[in-house]
C-alpha cells in the first residue's frame, strides 16, 4: 500500500503550513487566548482559504475531500495550536452528511461551507465519555420538537449558530438542530485550560428540529470522526513541540556544552521522537478505518485514542521536564503545547476511557491460548 501523500495534498498541507506561519503565529494566538479564544478574523480567514467547507460535498459548496485531506490540514493545524472550532465544524459536518435527511443537508451545509459554525453539543456532567450518558429529553409539539436538558463544555458554543443536541426521544436517542438564540435556550461562555472556548448550554423546552432518530449511531460517527481529528491535531502538536525541545537542548549549555550533548538527555528525546512517530502511524490508521464497518472502524479508533493519548501525556511531560522551569511559563510555546495536548487527551474519551472501549472489543483470537 502507497502511504504517500499526492501531490493535491501536499500542496494543501503546505498552503495551510503557510498561513499559519504567516498569519498565526505564537503572540497572535496568546493575543486571541486573552479576549476570549475566538477571533472572528481567524475564522474568517479559514472559511476564505476554504478550510471550512472542506470535506462538505461540492454539490453544497465545500471542496468534497476525504479524511486523509482532512488529516493533513489539522495536522498542519495542529502544529500553530490553532484556537478556533474548526474541528467541531467538520464533525457536525460529517454527522448531517451521513445521518440527517437531504432537506437539513440543504438547509446547512452550504451555510456551513460559508462558516456558519455548528457543532455538537453531546456531554453531560456525570457522563464518563458515555455516549448513551443523556439526561436531554424531546417531546414532540405538534409538527416540532420541545427540547430540555444542559449540555456542558459545548465547544465555542456562544458562537455557534445552532447546536447538535441528542435528547431522549421515546426512549431512545436521537439528534436534533437547535438554533442559538432560540426561545428557551439560554448560553454561558467560557475560556478552556488551553486558551480556547466552550459554553454551558441550557434548554428549556427550546423548539428544535429533528436530524435523525438513530442518534445512537450519529454520536458513534462523529466520536469516530471526532477522534480521527484530535489525533492529526495532536500529531501537529507533538511535532511541534518536538521541534521546540530539540532546539532548547541544542542551545542550552552547562559545563560550557550544550545540554544535547548529554546522553540521558539525548535518549530521552529520541523516546520522545518513537512516542510522536507511533502516533502519526496510528492518525493515518485511524482515517483509513473511517470507511469501514462499524464494528471494525469502532475498535480502529479506540486503539488509535489509546496510543496517541499514551504519545501526548509522554511527548508533553518529557518536553516540561527537559526545559525546566521555562516549560510552564505562559511567555513560552512549550507550556502553551502542553495544554493543548492535556485538552486533546480528554476531548472524544480519554486514554483509559477508550482502553476499556479495546478491551470490550477483544475476541477470542487475540487472547493469549491457555
Amino acid at each position: 500500500m502507497d502511504f504517500d501523500f499526492s501531490d493535491e495534498q501536499m500542496q494543501l498541507r503546505d498552503a495551510v503550513q503557510r498561513w499559519a506561519e504567516r498569519s498565526y503565529g505564537f503572540e497572535r494566538r496568546r493575543a486571541i487566548a486573552a479576549a476570549g479564544g475566538f477571533d472572528t478574523n481567524v475564522w474568517r480567514e479559514l472559511t476564505e482559504l476554504g478550510l471550512t467547507g472542506l470535506t462538505i460535498p461540492t454539490a453544497h459548496g465545500g471542496m468534497g475531500l476525504g479524511a486523509v485531506e482532512a488529516m493533513v490540514a489539522h495536522e498542519a493545524l495542529g502544529a500553530s495550536l490553532l484556537l478556533e472550532p474548526l474541528l467541531p465544524l467538520h464533525v457536525a459536518a460529517a454527522v448531517l452528511q451521513h445521518h440527517a435527511d437531504a432537506a437539513a443537508q440543504a438547509a446547512w451545509l452550504p451555510r456551513m461551507a460559508e462558516g456558519t459554525l455548528v457543532v455538537l453539543a453531546h456531554v453531560e456532567r456525570h457522563g464518563h465519555h458515555r455516549l448513551d450518558a443523556c439526561t436531554t429529553t424531546a417531546v414532540a409539539d405538534g409538527a416540532t420538537w420541545r427540547l430540555s436538558g444542559r449540555k456542558h463544555v459545548v465547544p465555542a458554543g456562544d458562537h455557534a449558530a445552532a447546536w447538535l443536541v441528542p435528547a431522549r426521544l421515546d426512549g431512545a436517542l436521537a439528534l436534533f438542530g437547535v438554533e442559538r438564540g432560540a426561545p428557551g435556550t439560554s448560553v454561558t461562555g467560557y475560556p478552556t485550560q488551553d486558551g480556547s472556548r466552550a459554553a454551558e448550554v441550557v434548554l428549556d423546552n427550546a423548539p428544535g428540529q429533528l436530524v435523525c432518530r438513530d442518534g445512537a449511531a450519529a454520536l458513534a460517527w462523529a466520536q469516530d470522526v471526532g477522534i480521527a481529528l484530535v489525533a492529526a491535531q495532536a500529531v501537529g502538536v507533538m511535532d511541534r513541540t518536538l521541534a521546540l525541545t530539540l532546539e532548547y537542548l541544542n542551545t542550552r549549555k552547562q559545563f560550557g556544552v550544550p545540554i544535547g550533548s548529554f546522553q540521558a538527555l539525548r535518549h530521552r528525546a529520541a523516546d520522545m521522537k518513537m512516542a510522536l512517530e507511533l502516533a502519526r502511524g496510528m492518525s493515518m490508521y485511524a482515517s483509513l478505518r473511517l470507511a469501514t464497518p462499524e464494528a471494525q472502524r469502532r475498535q480502529a479508533l479506540a486503539r488509535t485514542k489509546v496510543q496517541v493519548g499514551q504519545s501526548m501525556r509522554f511527548v508533553g511531560q518529557q518536553a516540561v521536564q527537559l526545559h525546566g522551569g521555562i516549560g510552564v511559563t505562559d511567555e513560552y510555546l512549550v507550556s502553551h503545547c502542553f495544554k493543548r495536548l492535556t485538552q486533546l487527551e480528554l476531548t472524544f474519551g480519554d486514554t483509559l476511557h477508550h482502553l476499556g472501549e479495546v478491551a470490550a472489543r477483544m475476541t477470542d483470537e487475540a487472547g493469549v491460548a491457555a
